[in-house]
């Protein structure tokens, strides 16, 4: 199971990296959660539908991502805990590239917290738990002034 969840982890940070195009890729970010899913941060928890307010709300992020000069999402690594024979959590450590507005290149080091449905073999993300990205956007020198 571990090597089927590091494979979808790899296919979401490809889906992320080509939304960083002109083109995003919404439909394979979409496709990763589950028709309903809960995600938490810094503002609260946030329950939400996989819908189209959904895929209008991922287009402006990819937009916002662009705008502050990020160029690349590494996936670095997945810890795994099970809960049971349907369920896992997946600790994910991530490495994003960004480009700030002197031309100068920054590293973020970050890791989101998801909780994963399996059926029939394929993970689904039905919540997550993030950090403070915007504090890190702006230690960083990346949002604008």
């Amino acid at each position: 199971m571990h090597a089927r969840i590091q494979q979808f982890f790899q296919d979401y940070v490809a889906a992320f990296n080509r939304s960083l195009g002109d083109s995003p890729d919404v439909e394979s970010v979409q496709a990763a959660y589950a028709p309903c899913f809960v995600a938490a941060g810094p503002t609260g928890v946030l329950c939400a539908q996989n819908d189209d307010a959904f895929r209008a709300f991922l287009e402006q992020g990819y937009a916002f991502y662009r705008s502050i000069g990020t160029r690349e999402m590494k996936l670095v690594k997945v810890d795994l805990t099970p809960i049971d024979a349907n369920h896992q959590m997946a600790r994910v450590f991530f490495s994003s590239t960004y480009e700030r507005r002197d031309d100068s290149a920054t590293t973020i080091d970050f890791d989101v917290t998801y909780m994963l449905h399996i059926e029939e073999g394929r993970p689904q993300i039905f919540a997550y738990v993030a950090g403070d990205e915007r504090a890190a956007f702006e230690e960083h020198g990346l949002l604008p002034e």
